[in-house]
């Protein structure tokens, strides 16, 4: 499983991106409250607290929106420097966890439409379901932990299989030969271990 690097923001000298316009993250902050001293977040959560709690799932969520992990990496950074920036009120985790989420998901839109120059669909409110839907409040860890289960109950070949072909990207192809199996008996075998999985998942996350 894929896990997210640690992000060191405070104190930082990254520098400011080219463009100097307002971009939509800009937009998603620049209403917060702000008492003069932009580089404290107005809390009772320091921004080392911060970066802690919710580093590892804002991670996570820019990798289900598609991002490889050096972009992840990159805008879970900005994401909280944007936060130093314009300090915002605590409330509660979820109402935190969710802003710093929308914060991220308009740097995700401004990185894709600067780097790709392609439009991106903007349905954050349902992004933001599909995400607390999978994720809960715990930056998905419980999801992830259940995941890492179920996948322990697969047997030694569908592993292995599972692995050659998501980690390691292999054809089925090239999966049949290390398995001494058919192409179609590599598929065949996969096909049955994501069915178990999914099984597995759904019961767990009932």
């Amino acid at each position: 499983m894929s896990k997210p690097p640690s992000t060191e923001v405070a104190g930082s000298s990254r520098d400011e991106p080219e463009n100097s316009q307002p971009t939509d993250a800009d937009e998603s902050t620049k209403d917060a409250p702000n008492s003069g001293e932009p580089n404290l977040v107005e809390s009772d959560l320091d921004i080392v607290e911060l970066v802690r709690k919710y580093q590892a799932g804002l991670w996570r969520y820019l990798r289900a929106l598609g991002c490889d992990s050096t972009t992840a990496d990159d805008l879970t950074q900005e994401t909280f420097l944007q936060v130093i920036r314009r300090p915002f009120e605590h409330r509660n985790d979820a109402a935190t966890g969710a802003y710093l989420r929308r914060v991220a998901h308009n740097l995700f839109i401004s990185h894709r439409r600067r780097v790709a120059k392609i439009s991106v669909t903007e349905k954050a409110s349902e992004l933001e379901d599909a995400w607390t839907r999978w994720a809960g409040f715990d930056n998905g860890d419980s999801t992830l932990d259940a995941l890492r289960d179920c996948f322990s109950r697969l047997t030694d070949r569908a592993r292995k299989a599972l692995q050659l072909r998501f980690a390691d990207r292999s054809s089925r192809t090239l999966i049949g030969d290390e398995l001494g199996i058919s192409e179609h008996g590599a598929k065949n075998l996969m096909q049955r271990a994501k069915s178990q999985l999914r099984e597995c998942m759904e019961s767990k996350l009932q």
